[in-house]
């Protein structure tokens, strides 16, 4: 019976779903965003986002526990000296979970899982955004007009010697 037992097994043996997830964290950290299923995605997150909060703390145990999970140490490198640092102020909710519709060969409800403080679109937008000078709701006669005087100098010039 599986009485509360709560956790997607993904449809994979024990050592074959920790195979899965270790490498898929391994390439979230190292690519930042990837493409997979949106079951997948869900279960990444949950094995991701505690791993990343041991990343916070440079010590030499978080930094093997970090790699009993992803067996990698290009990975480790990352979490702890890119990754670490700039989501050091961040209470939790490290990743994002984008979903983009249906896989074409099986219909499978796809979705983008991607680490929130490296998506530079969206810290694009956001810093364009700050930037933005207040509009105002003047008319735009004195623009136009002087837009005109740009294009036809001497004609204007004349209207006004009149």
């Amino acid at each position: 019976m599986r009485h509360n037992k709560s956790f997607n097994h993904l449809g994979r043996k024990s050592g074959h779903r920790k195979a899965l997830l270790a490498n898929m964290a391994t390439s979230l950290i190292l690519h930042k965003r990837i493409e997979t299923t949106l079951a997948k995605a869900k279960a990444l997150r949950v094995y991701v986002e505690p791993l990343i909060t041991k990343g916070k703390e440079d010590t030499t145990h978080s930094r093997r526990v970090v790699f009993s999970y992803l067996k990698q140490k290009e990975a480790v490198t990352e979490l702890f000296r890119v990754i670490a640092p700039k989501i050091a102020d961040r209470p939790g909710g490290y990743t994002r979970i984008l979903k983009t519709g249906f896989r074409k060969g099986d219909a499978a409800d796809m979705a983008i899982i991607e680490l929130v403080d490296f998506n530079e679109s969206a810290m694009a937008a956001a810093v364009k955004k700050e930037e933005k000078k207040p509009s105002t709701r003047r008319s735009r006669s004195k623009k136009s007009s002087a837009k005109v005087e740009e294009q036809q100098p001497e004609a204007v010039a004349e209207n006004k010697a009149e």
